[in-house]
């Protein structure tokens, strides 16, 4: 495994990490989660992502139990808030963030995480109150570094432009070969601010892998075939792009890797991404992913999938 700073912080955080959106505590077992968790571990992946909002805290639960016997330095842990808790509970108010937080880390059986996210940006509260809200979190000890997920640019620059307050090290986008939207206004903002990326979603939700095949039926225990995981694979799913995604192999062959590995090595050869987040339901996925690390590829094998890529149109 390789590491990468994570923008102004002073987190390494692994290139591959392990996420958790759709899989722990929602679409996969108990006892399969926990051994993806314990195979990260050997592979030397130290970059754990999560959220409230994933199956509204059971994601958290597992993981608190998983990581409960672990020291608490020999891991990077992320979360994070705004998504519909119930009962109103919703938002990145003062009062949303204090009780949030608080229930996170209880979840998580830890007192502090290391990254903390705004998981969408909050129309219906003041900017100012959300990042004074964020910073008395850190200023607590509560959390170490502040980050946020799929934020528009003027949204970014206005919280960049703020003064007297903590500042973000980590934007958290879609990112791959089929979905390129970052780099248009994103990425350079962020790597001119002190921001890294750790994008989601880098195998367009397992479909970069080349398992689906156009015309026919998802392979059986995918994540297409799950009624709890299924939901946002869709447009990834249609039959262009999974004719695109079948004349990438032969290039990802002769660079010498799985087209899995090429997908996320292309990722990984943009400096401002610190880390690619995969989701696992078998430790032997996370074997596969962390094969991406470290892989020397020729720049023109990277352009050629571009362009069969560019053909599709991602989803808005």
């Amino acid at each position: 495994m390789k590491y990468r700073k994570l923008g102004a912080s002073d987190l390494h955080v692994s290139e591959i990490s392990l996420g958790s959106w759709l899989t722990y505590g929602v679409g996969v077992e108990k006892e399969k989660a926990l051994a993806c968790i314990d195979r990260s571990f050997e592979l030397g992946i130290n970059f754990i992502d999560t959220a409230n909002v994933y199956g509204r805290g059971a994601a958290e639960t597992v993981l608190g139990e998983a990581l409960a016997s672990r020291k608490r330095d020999s891991y990077i842990l992320a979360t994070k808030v705004f998504g519909d808790m119930g009962g109103g509970n919703q938002g990145l108010s003062r009062a949303q963030i204090e009780k949030q937080l608080d229930d996170s880390l209880k979840r998580l059986r830890t007192d502090f995480v290391d990254l903390y996210q705004c998981h969408r940006y909050d129309p219906n509260t003041p900017l100012e109150e959300t990042m004074e809200a964020l910073t008395r979190a850190v200023k607590s000890g509560k959390v170490r570094w502040l980050g946020f997920s799929e934020w528009a640019p003027g949204e970014i620059e206005a919280s960049i432009a703020m003064k007297g307050v903590e500042h973000f090290v980590s934007s958290q986008p879609q990112y791959s070969l089929l979905y390129r939207r970052p780099e248009k206004k994103v990425i350079p903002i962020s790597a001119a601010n002190g921001i890294s990326q750790i994008v989601w979603s880098p195998l367009a939700q397992g479909v970069l892998s080349g398992k689906y095949l156009p015309g026919q039926p998802p392979p059986k225990d995918t994540r297409a075939t799950s009624d709890a995981m299924s939901g946002f694979i869709k447009r990834w799913t249609e039959r262009d792009v999974l004719e695109a995604v079948q004349k990438l192999k032969p290039i990802a062959a002769e660079a010498g890797c799985s087209l899995t590995q090429f997908a996320l090595a292309w990722v990984l050869r943009e400096p401002n991404v610190a880390s690619a987040i995969v989701g696992a339901s078998r430790p032997a996925q996370l074997d596969e992913n962390a094969g991406a690390v470290g892989l020397t590829i020729d720049p023109a094998l990277f352009a050629k999938a571009e362009a069969i890529a560019g053909s599709v149109t991602p989803p808005a």
